[in-house]
């Protein structure tokens, strides 16, 4: 057999060989044209996996102003920083450099690194000084990029921090009016789709998804100059008698605003990370006390409301003790025979027993409860405490005794103030209020012609012999009440003490209420008109004068009540 002509096989291989190549190109075009046009959707959507993002645009929180539009918590842009582990990881040498700048160990910073070695993006530190910033910026290290957010800034520092508050590294609001109102202050984050690189850098900006809204500003019925100056005295008279805390409210009583709220000692709410948990509290509203005296006028309210009393009645508190249910209740002092103003302005024990004591139960308990003690205030403020107010049918004999003095029940300062700028508002109760513009109707609570001589029986506890005589301030007439009570111990009553005084100016016509309340006062002087009254007389004064309530132009009368030895 003849053997085939070499040129006739050389021309087969080339035909099979083309073949092939015609073959493997319409292969390829026929994926390509199933990619492109029949699986477009997931062609799409792994692309835009691996380089479309929707990252978040950060808002600013609104911020929060006193009354006259002073800023007491502003937002300002600040740097994050933030790393691609892989990236920076190659250039390990520079890690220490870093972190030295963040004030942070390079050993657990290289650490953290590695850990998230498979991540594109961890934050290394968040809201950082403007000049660490800067310093980092110059360095230019491989994988180190910085991200604008926002950091909370109170310029009032402790002067308001209980009150104002605190956010988060979020900025989300953790306590005070930050929590209270944190919805408003917010807003809402927006939203973009950005396609970024492997390094998730952003290299261009695709479309704007939502736009960022701004949080509300949030004004307030506080007055920062009164908010300093009433810091600035409870601070000095915790100092000087030692005292384990106090606490300061001022109300404007028309309308039932809350003009200042002080507590010390306090933090700085700008370094919250080194702050106490016990130091967060806003112990105006939070923390209880039994009131002492400061309840007298409301124990002779309803003694006055129930038709038992009235201003010329005489009261025999001789021999000075009454022995209820095998207790022993004494005035400091044998008063004898007192006035119904005089047993008030000498803070009788023995007077408010007598006249408890034969009033009926129930009668005591709904005018306590119809001046808010034993409820919340209704103030919205978090943790805010509603005090204890035992229900009637419980009470012992004993109990309705010691109820007439302020012992047997809790309440807080800012239902104290709440209660007295009722008793000078002709018997109307408010809610307090801390938003500027809210409205805070009055619900009548006493007949008006109790309260005005409960009025007139309280600015002669502050002059004469009264045992408020230190919070007088000079060119008005001041009414109020005094408080000491004994702190509770194991076992019954310690020999620490809670001094108070809770009060009202001008007497002619009432238009700010105040409460002092000091913690544990230490040394010989605790009661409240040692203690307390001198703090309030000085925060009134100031109080009134930049509030510009015009002094009194009627001399008082109380000045010339007759008092007996």
């Amino acid at each position: 057999m003849k053997a085939q002509n070499p040129p006739v096989r050389g021309l087969i291989r080339l035909w099979v060989t083309a073949g092939l190549m015609l073959l493997a190109g319409l292969a390829v075009l026929a994926q390509a044209i199933k990619l492109q046009v029949m699986e477009t959707e997931f062609l799409q959507g792994q692309g835009e996996a691996r380089f479309l993002r929707q990252v978040a645009i950060p808002t600013v929180r609104g911020n929060i102003v006193d009354r006259n539009g002073e800023p007491l918590a502003v937002s300002t842009p600040v740097d994050s920083v933030w790393a691609h582990p892989g990236e920076l990881l190659q250039a390990a040498d520079r890690i220490p450099m870093l972190a030295a700048a963040l004030d942070t160990s390079a050993e657990e910073m290289e650490r953290r690194l590695t850990q998230r070695a498979g991540r594109e993006f961890v934050w290394l530190q968040r809201r950082i000084h403007p000049e660490t910033a800067e310093r980092i910026r110059e360095m230019e290290i491989p994988g180190v990029f910085m991200r604008r957010e926002y950091r909370r800034f109170y310029p009032t520092g402790e002067v308001s921090a209980q009150l104002l508050g605190f956010t988060n590294i979020d900025d989300i609001g953790q306590e005070g009016l930050e929590l209270t109102y944190n919805s408003w202050l917010q807003g809402e984050p927006g939203a973009k789709r950005v396609i970024k690189d492997r390094l998730g850098r952003t290299v261009q900006n695709v479309e704007l998804v939502r736009e960022a809204r701004a949080g509300r500003t949030l004004e307030l019925t506080i007055d920062r100059r009164l908010q300093y100056l009433a810091f600035r005295e409870l601070k000095a008279g915790v100092v000087e008698f030692g005292a384990r805390s106090g606490s300061v409210v001022i109300m404007d009583i028309p309308t039932g605003e809350v003009l200042a709220m002080v507590n010390f000692p306090s933090y700085n709410p700008n370094a919250t990370s080194r702050t106490a948990a016990e130091g967060l509290r806003n112990r105006a509203l939070t923390d209880v006390i039994e009131p002492g005296s400061v309840i007298k006028p409301f124990a002779l309210a309803a003694a006055m409301e129930a038709g038992m009393v009235d201003e010329s009645m005489m009261v025999n508190t001789a021999p000075g003790y009454r022995v209820v249910a095998g207790h022993t209740i004494r005035d400091i002092r044998n008063f004898g025979e007192l006035s119904v103003i005089e047993m008030l302005a000498r803070s009788s024990n023995v007077g408010m027993v007598d006249l408890v004591m034969n009033m009926d139960a129930r009668h005591l308990w709904g005018l306590y409860s119809r001046f808010g003690f034993g409820s919340v205030t209704g103030s919205g403020f978090p943790g805010e405490s509603a005090g204890v107010l035992r229900d009637y049918e419980r009470w012992r004999r004993l109990e309705q005794a010691t109820l007439a003095y302020g012992y047997g029940l809790s309440v807080t300062p800012m239902q104290l103030v709440r209660a007295m700028a009722a008793i000078a508002d002709d018997g109307r109760l408010r809610q307090p209020v801390f938003v500027k513009g809210s409205e805070s109707p009055p619900q009548s609570v006493l007949d008006p012609s109790v309260a005005r001589e409960l009025v007139n029986m309280l600015e002669a506890a502050t002059v004469g012999v009264g045992t408020g005589t230190r919070a007088q301030v000079a060119g008005y007439r001041i009414g109020g009440k005094t408080g000491t009570t004994r702190k509770v111990a194991a076992g019954g009553y310690s020999d620490r003490y809670v001094a108070s005084f809770a009060g009202f100016a001008p007497v002619s016509r009432p238009r700010l209420a105040a409460v002092v309340v000091i913690n544990d006062p230490a040394g010989e002087a605790y009661y409240g008109g040692q203690v307390a009254a001198p703090i309030f007389g000085r925060v009134m004064d100031s109080a009134l004068r930049l509030m510009a309530v015009p002094p009194d132009q009627v001399d008082s009368l109380m000045t010339q009540v007759e008092v007996r030895p």
